[in-house]
């Protein structure tokens, strides 16, 4: 079996993998990939490494991705990735004898899976019947439990009655949608008087977001720990589980960081654990790679009770593959080419320790809200030395633009090390080398989270990051990138033709004897020259600053004797600053701009601004109308979820630039109410 770490971006040897060399896959000479961004250019990988032709499949949005110029062959799918004819006619015009789903999208969808096979593709995936038995939790529930699998206490509709399964398993409960999953519809009840309303609320959300209402009702686990088991089973009886991920870090029921192994579990739990998750693959007569979840109550760690199985790869499966040396991409076109697993459960090895942060669009302070743009400036992260490997699995290229069409993730940085303390301080430095400006991201927060005293002890629970939520989400620019900031204005930012490497451009002088005020929302005033210059931020004196261009984009600021070296890139009137993984921009306001706080004038005065690049999807005033405050006005869309915007005053709405279907970008103004007299 190949093994997988010779595609770390470090130089060290993952653990080696048990089983037989068995060279490429010769059955399939084609594969599409009906996905996109970096799962689709992992596989694409892969599918290199084995010698076998990668065709990509894309969206017009995606036309100009990286897996549509990493692959040997892209095809346009004109009503995108649900497309299932546009994605079979790919196929055929492509000579692909097999079809990856990857995850999400179609890689669930049984209807996929049996389409594939009738026209003569072979489904890189479970069988369909194994994706029905295990999409329906409450027949996964009833499934597994059949075959001596732990489950939690609970019921079911249409056989059970909600509130009397609620009243014999006691409060709190938690209330789920049968068919959905990603914690839509997912609800916490408290007592009996709370139910009826979380049930109507639930049903709502279950028949919008998946087409059926049927609800669950099961026992609420006090700070519960997520543990998932990975199986792998062939086409010949084999079924095997190379241990366990921990998924507990996650926000809104949306996983965040996981770790392989788990620091809760020991070497009993974690072979019952694995036993459980077999039997449930069998149960369905699974084939292919899958993910059994398990919910632990943190206080009882040696119990545990089935919660859902995930019938195709995870986003997290890189973990596995760092601690076994395994490749589960080509374990999965091995078994679809037909072929037997070439290992059984005593040749699996875990070895070492392996995390994994999600790299997000999203602004953090912002409440998390999905951010885009374009990617002006990226740096993955390098190899951490000679001991450990660091992996970046990503969709993104500089020049690409990250709009609201699609999940904000854009990248995984995996590190792995013989220890869960050195593998946690590779992560963290991976993540502080990497550079991604033009786009907001939650690269911050990931290393403030790893540094929380709990996540390093591994005292961890899926309710521990919304708690410590206020201590890991940054504020405001600090003082320090403002001047920074406002010293790449000074100095101009138009690369020269002459030989000096910054020009000075934008009206701004240079060397000047005055004062020249940069409004970067507070008053940033700078007299001299960026090489030498005196900074005041918000009336308060900073002393001297320097700034010296160090590289192509890059800056060494020097401020109070502290020097500090910030990747930079600019885009108009904003300047973007990144530095040990954080990341800024900072905009230059007009005096009279809403968003100036230097000036008169207040951000939020009566105007509505967009809070993400996104579609209007919704208006629900008109021009003219009078309005109270709160009152929605506008919904915007952005990557699948909805944020409506409401009236910021009593008043009269007295502007809307708003209308539906119309692509709007971050802080667009969208509207403008006039207060009442």
């Amino acid at each position: 079996m190949r093994l997988f770490h010779d595609s770390f971006t470090g130089s060290s040897p993952a653990p080696s993998a048990a089983g037989p060399s068995r060279g490429a896959v010769v059955m399939f000479s084609t594969v599409l990939i009906a996905n996109r961004g970096e799962i689709a250019v992992r596989i694409i990988r892969t599918l290199r490494a084995l010698g076998v032709r990668a065709v990509a499949v894309h969206s017009d949005a995606d036309r100009d991705a990286r897996h549509v110029r990493e692959a040997d062959l892209a095809v346009r799918l004109p009503r995108g990735y649900l497309d299932v004819d546009g994605i079979i006619e790919a196929a055929r015009a492509s000579g692909a004898e097999a079809v990856h789903p990857g995850y999400g999208f179609l890689a669930e969808n049984a209807g996929f899976a049996r389409r594939c096979a009738a026209e003569g593709l072979v489904f890189v995936g479970p069988p369909a019947e194994a994706v029905e038995a295990m999409g329906d939790k409450i027949r996964a529930k009833e499934t597994v439990a059949r075959a001596g699998v732990p489950v939690v206490p609970g019921g079911a509709e249409p056989h059970d009655d909600l509130a009397e399964v609620a009243a014999r398993i006691g409060f709190p409960v938690l209330i789920k949608p049968s068919a959905g999953g990603g914690g839509k519809g997912m609800l916490r009840v408290e007592s009996a008087d709370a139910l009826p309303a979380a049930v109507e609320s639930a049903r709502r959300t279950a028949t919008a977001a998946f087409g059926d209402g049927t609800l669950l009702i099961e026992r609420f686990v006090d700070r519960p720990r997520h543990i998932e088991i990975q199986i792998l089973a062939d086409g010949h009886g084999n079924v095997v589980h190379l241990g366990e991920r921990e998924c507990s870090l996650q926000r809104r029921h949306q996983k965040i960081v996981e770790e392989a192994p788990s620091p809760l579990l020991d070497d009993d739990t974690r072979a019952r654990m694995g036993a459980a998750a077999v039997e449930a693959a069998r149960s369905v007569g699974y084939v292919g790679a899958g993910t059994v979840e398990f919910i632990v109550p943190g206080d009882r760690p040696g119990e545990f009770f089935f919660m859902e199985m995930n019938t195709r790869l995870q986003v997290e499966h890189p973990v596995t593959e760092m601690v076994t040396g395994l490749d589960l991409v080509e374990l999965q076109l091995r078994v679809a080419a037909g072929e037997p697993l070439p290992f059984g459960q005593d040749e699996v090895r875990l070895r070492g320790h392996a995390v994994e942060a999600r790299v997000y669009a999203e602004d953090p302070a912002r409440g998390f809200l999905p951010s885009g743009g374009r990617v002006l400036r990226l740096r993955e992260p390098a190899g951490e030395g000679a001991r450990f490997g660091v992996r970046f699995d990503s969709g993104l290229a500089e020049g690409m633009v990250v709009g609201g069409d699609y999940d904000p993730m854009l990248a995984k940085a995996v590190a792995w090390a013989p220890t869960r303390a050195e593998a946690l301080a590779a992560l963290d430095r991976a993540l502080g080398s990497t550079v991604i400006l033009g786009v907001t991201t939650n690269i911050g927060f990931l290393r403030a989270l790893l540094a929380d005293p709990e996540v390093a002890a591994g005292r961890l629970d899926t309710g521990l990051v919304e708690r410590r939520l206020g201590g890991l989400v940054g504020g405001e620019a600090p003082e320090e990138v403002l001047a920074a900031a406002a010293l790449v204005f000074h100095s101009g930012f138009d690369r020269s033709a002459s030989g000096d490497p910054w020009d000075v451009a934008d009206g701004w002088r240079v060397g000047e004897p005055a004062w020249t005020v940069h409004r970067l929302g507070v008053p940033v005033r700078v007299r001299g020259t960026a090489r030498d210059a005196e900074i005041e931020v918000n009336e308060r004196s900073l002393g001297r600053a320097r700034l010296e261009w160090t590289g192509t984009d890059e800056a060494a600021v020097t401020l109070g004797g502290v020097t500090r070296r910030y990747a930079v890139a600019r885009d108009r009137d904003t300047v973007w600053l990144a530095e040990g993984g954080r990341a800024w921009s900072v905009t230059r306001h007009e005096p009279g701009d809403p968003k100036d706080r230097s000036g008169g004038a207040l951000a939020g005065d009566g105007v509505v601004r967009s809070p993400m690049p996104g579609t209007v999807l919704l208006v629900k005033a008109a021009e003219g109308d009078r309005v109270t405050a709160g009152q929605p006005l506008v919904v915007v869309e952005a990557m699948k979820m909805e944020h409506t915007l409401t009236a910021p005053a009593d008043g009269v709405l007295a502007e809307l630039r708003a209308r539906p279907g119309q692509t709007v970008e971050l802080d667009a103004v969208l509207a403008r109410v006039t207060p009442c007299e």
